[in-house]
């Protein structure tokens, strides 16, 4: 098999902004390739949870979308919504985060679209007929999509090592039945002491099976349930919960970042900058486990990964880190013993999503 190129720029701006350097590293890895005009362009990317501060900047999304709109193409911002009770769990506070946080159309230069609509329940189900899913359920506005383009923070992961381009694109453009279908072997539970009774998730049930029991608690009946998810998206006291289980959801994300760029044009740079040890997703990020490394960008989000890992992995470790101290030396491994993520890499590339041998081009 042919190794993936991936391209790279370091942290220096000598003589460039890291803007510019970034534009000319697109170029040169093929990002022009694409047939933009007249196509609706997905920049998918994670907006943070308000009080983390280690997202991309949307300096970076900007520039991306300018150099869409430069050649013809329609761009817009998009998530979907979170799995778990936060700013991010339906479209309206979803949207009002992401704009605290610079993802607007004034800083960013274009909309930003929750991709699976108000409650999360807004999604395309994309047939692969792979071994944990058949038909993945992707949030509207990108499976509606003509291109994908996916801008990933990499960092550590509690769940799967670490998050990159597939956790991005699988986990992120999950809808919330989707997001519960990789998080969860099993269907979701009612926590009683939070379930006040209010009936939401009977109404939405589509199989009829939650009712309330004598004591006005909502109660699961698992012969019925199919582990859609819309019950969790319904409840808003936390009282319809997954029940986890992340031994196959590294393969899960795998699968479901193939359903996303299935037949379509798509490219992805991964910015490889305040690592920090745990996921965007939390209202606060930790010191960064290792120096400032760079951006990178590859039209094969395995190999994309691939070469971040190895060079978060190849770089000192930050004095008074998570990761100081362990004698573990993959970094990742340190802050998060007995989970490796090169795992999901491998089943990346079994199934079709890319390769993991690539050339590194530091331009």
């Amino acid at each position: 098999m042919e190794k993936a190129k991936v391209y790279f720029i370091d942290m220096r701006a000598t003589g460039r902004n890291m803007l510019d350097k970034m534009e000319a590293m697109l170029k040169a890895a093929g990002f022009f390739d694409i047939e933009y005009k007249d196509k609706f362009v997905a920049i998918k990317m994670h907006f943070g949870e308000p009080g983390n501060l280690s997202y991309i900047r949307p300096n970076y999304a900007a520039s991306v979308v300018e150099l869409v709109r430069s050649a013809g193409g329609k761009p817009f911002l998009t998530d979907c919504n979170t799995l778990y009770k936060g700013r991010r769990s339906n479209a309206v506070d979803h949207l009002l985060a992401a704009s605290e946080n610079g993802f607007n159309r004034l800083s960013a230069s274009c909309d930003v679209i929750v991709a699976d609509g108000l409650r999360g329940t807004e999604f395309r189900e994309v047939e692969i007929g792979k071994k944990h899913v058949k038909r993945a359920k992707i949030g509207s506005a990108i499976a509606d999509s003509d291109i994908v383009i996916s801008l990933s923070h990499f960092k550590g992961h509690e769940m799967t090592g670490f998050g990159g381009a597939l956790k991005n694109l699988g986990m992120g453009s999950g809808s919330v039945g989707g997001k519960l279908e990789m998080h969860s072997d099993s269907k979701p539970e009612i926590k009683r002491e939070a379930c006040i009774g209010c009936g939401a998730c009977v109404r939405n049930c589509a199989q009829e099976a939650i009712v309330l029991d004598s004591d006005k608690k909502a109660v699961i009946d698992y012969a019925k349930c199919v582990g859609c998810g819309q019950c969790i998206a319904m409840c808003r006291y936390g009282a319809a919960a997954p029940n986890w289980n992340a031994a196959s959801a590294q393969e899960k994300i795998a699968e479901y970042a193939l359903a996303v760029v299935k037949d379509k044009p798509n490219f992805h740079v991964g910015f490889v900058m305040n690592v920090s040890p745990e996921c965007d997703c939390w209202n606060r990020n930790d010191a960064a486990i290792v120096p400032d490394i760079g951006i990178l960008a590859s039209a094969d989000p395995v190999a994309l990964d691939a070469a971040c890992y190895d060079l978060v992995n190849a770089a000192p470790v930050n004095k008074g880190s998570a990761a100081e101290g362990s004698a573990e030396k993959d970094v990742f491994q340190a802050v998060h013993p007995g989970i490796d993520g090169r795992l999901g890499l491998a089943y990346a590339e079994s199934i079709g999503l890319g390769c993991r041998d690539y050339e590194l081009i530091r331009l």
